[in-house]
């Protein structure tokens, strides 16, 4: 195990240094740069260009410079936590990403949670009561949640937080609150909000994992070792537990590498109808306004959480199911 963890750890610095190659050049790829978008738009709306400072900045993040050379300032100052600079906010991309990464990552670990509460007792219940009125009204639920488009959720969920509860629209904490450093009452803003985004977010997540889990667990429950474990006198619920739950489980722990970059990249759409302060929106917006530090540094943590997850899940199937072999070659 650690031999197989120690390769794929060496074998994550080709990729990685690949990916930011791919990633750099993509978003070189539009014609021009940020700095060249924003002298035409201040000259079309007749306002005066500092000449000085839009020189600065390009001698600076060396975009004067051939695009290798840019790619190797980008990439050694990631390496030393310089994350760039942020043309668009006009401030360095560490204070830009600063809370709001911070409460994606919030939204996303309660999301989680929230998801693994109420997926995994329905999901073992529907399957260990197949075709019972629970299981079908459940499976009912499950189609709804699947089929509600999370956005017209959200606006469902802004007018009743704002009617019954008296929680502002829109947003994850209240106005007064916005730009201000944290305190108490802050935080209890933020956890008076942030109900409503976990319950939008999860909703469609919940549904599609009690639909898979019993799907994987049914099919379990119907393999010979399980009727060898009812056979030999075990008792049912000891019987689910250490055997076909592990192995319904293994499509859970494979989507971790998909389930990392999330935490990170977040519900665009669902962000941009709460007007969540999340990390998302800022993705989309520094994409479409060319701000490549800004973007690029974005792209590296899901890059770089893909393949972290990847690796975690790989080691976790090895652990959890024991048919699966971190090695090749023949077994006798």
């Amino acid at each position: 195990m650690l031999n197989y963890s120690a390769r794929r750890l060496v074998a994550m610095i080709p990729t990685l240094v690949a990916i930011s190659i791919i990633v750099f050049f993509i978003i070189q790829l539009p014609p021009g740069d940020y700095l060249e978008s924003h002298i035409a738009t201040l000259q079309a709306q007749g306002e005066s260009i500092d000449s000085k400072k839009i020189e600065f900045l390009r001698q600076q993040y060396g975009l004067d410079q051939p695009m290798w050379k840019q790619y190797l300032v980008w990439a050694t100052g990631f390496l030393r936590g310089d994350l760039g600079y942020s043309f668009e906010y006009d401030l360095p991309v560490r204070d830009v990403i600063g809370d709001r990464m911070f409460l994606t990552v919030l939204i996303s670990l309660v999301t989680i949670v929230f998801t693994w509460l109420i997926a995994f007792p329905i999901g073992i219940y529907s399957a260990t009561h197949q075709y019972s009125w629970g299981d079908y009204g459940l499976t009912f639920i499950g189609f709804i949640g699947l089929a509600t488009p999370n956005f017209l959720l959200a606006l469902v969920m802004l007018y009743l937080a704002n009617v019954y509860f008296g929680t502002s629209i829109g947003g994850l904490m209240d106005p007064e609150y916005i730009d201000q450093p944290w305190t108490l009452g802050k935080l209890k803003s933020v956890l008076e909000h942030l109900w409503i985004p976990v319950i939008v977010i999860g909703t469609a997540g919940t549904a599609a994992m009690i639909r898979r889990l019993r799907a994987n667990l049914l099919d379990e429950l119907e393999k010979q070792y399980v009727v060898t474990g009812r056979a030999k006198g075990l008792p049912p619920g000891k019987l689910l537990r250490k055997y076909p739950l592990r192995m319904a489980l293994n499509f859970f722990v494979s989507d971790i590498g998909n389930l990392l970059p999330s935490i990170i990249s977040g519900a665009e759409v669902t962000a941009v109808v709460l007007s969540l302060p999340t990390t998302g929106p800022l993705l989309i917006a520094s994409l479409q306004s060319q701000d490549m530090y800004l973007a690029g540094s974005f792209l590296m943590f899901l890059a770089i959480l893909t393949v972290l997850g990847v690796l975690v899940s790989d080691l976790l199937l090895a652990v959890l199911d024991p048919r699966i072999r971190l090695q090749g070659g023949a077994t006798k």
